[in-house]
């Protein structure tokens, strides 16, 4: 049976390095799997309409939305294999998520963690795009009857609530039979969870202020090299095992980031540096991810140099796309009693 999978990104500031191990590389393995009638049918958007619901720059949208598209082609997602798509150029999005929202209970929003995390003390000033963001994220899922969705902890709560709100509308437009199916979060193996250059307690993020923070995949190998070396650790050696690793939030980041790069256990990791100054293990994790990310920079760099290469891509996706959703919406407002 054919998985058909769908995840997307905001354009909104610069992907990094926990971009790509927690979810570019993992979108990769995703097309290539199964084969004939069960290989995965994979789309991956880039969903503008959510980086609306905080403040932006209308000017700097569509280009930023040009180099999230780069950075999935460089990655090695591939557009002959995988339908690369703007969110807002599938109108389906929009028009389901208005259905979505006038029969989704304030209940189940109430209860999302992410809104009080992001809008804080000002929540009163945040915007109702921000607030209603998950059911735009069930909209985006269920547009094309998405079966399984690659999805961090951040996000699993918004995927239950996608789940829910696909479940209620089989059971009150169509007697529990099911139209939209309940879509099943991607397990891709032990997640890997990168985190802050300067705080390993805090997640690498595009909005943390400080650039040192994290690796861009814009960064070029000096830049890379300078952030590692300043990278913040401890006074002690590097941990050798998980006992010595405890509390250490820092030098576990490091293991953990050399580990996901080389595709080797944090404990294989140890063992070979434990012990040792972290100058040896920076020196090896400069020149490692350098080499893991300098393709995927070189790649952007000449995708953003030629736009109309990546236009040219985008519109064939968006095609494809609207060819997926614009039944499905179409039925849906056939259900629901419209004049469809």
């Amino acid at each position: 049976m054919t998985k058909r999978i769908l995840s997307c990104m905001q354009p909104t500031n610069r992907l990094h390095l926990g971009n790509y191990l927690g979810a570019l590389r993992n979108w990769v393995k995703l097309q290539d799997e199964g084969q004939g009638d069960s290989k995965n049918e994979c789309l991956y958007g880039v969903v503008d309409l959510h980086a609306i619901t905080v403040k932006y720059d209308p000017v700097q949208l569509k280009q930023a939305t040009r180099e999230i598209a780069a950075a999935y082609i460089a990655a090695g997602v591939d557009p002959k294999k995988s339908h690369i798509f703007v969110q807002s150029a599938v109108s389906a999005h929009a028009q389901l998520n208005w259905l979505f929202t006038a029969t989704t209970p304030l209940g189940w929003l109430n209860r999302m963690t992410q809104f009080k995390e992001k809008a804080g003390k000002k929540k009163d000033q945040a915007s109702l795009g921000l607030y209603a963001y998950p059911v735009l994220m069930a909209a985006d899922i269920l547009t094309y009857k998405a079966t399984h969705v690659p999805v961090g902890d951040d996000q699993k709560q918004h995927l239950e609530l996608a789940r829910d709100i696909a479940n209620s509308f089989n059971v009150h437009f169509c007697d529990g039979e099911e139209f939209f199916p309940l879509p099943e979060p991607v397990i891709t193996g032990p997640a890997t969870r990168v985190m802050s250059l300067r705080d390993g307690t805090q997640k690498m993020s595009k909005s943390a202020e400080s650039d040192m923070s994290r690796i861009n995949l814009t960064d070029d190998a000096d830049t890379i090299a300078q952030k590692i070396r300043k990278a913040k650790t401890d006074a002690h050696s590097v941990p050798a095992n998980e006992k010595e690793g405890e509390g250490r939030a820092e030098a576990m980041n490091l293991i953990g980031i050399y580990a996901a790069l080389n595709d080797q256990s944090q404990e294989a990791v140890m063992a070979e540096f434990g012990g040792k100054q972290f100058s040896e293990l920076k020196n090896a994790l400069s020149d490692l991810a350098v080499a893991k990310l300098s393709p995927i920079t070189s790649r952007m760099s000449e995708l953003m140099a030629d736009t109309a290469e990546i236009d040219k891509i985008l519109a064939a996706g968006n095609e494809k796309a609207n060819e997926l959703a614009q039944p499905i919406y179409q039925d849906t407002l056939d259900i629901m009693g419209f004049w469809a």
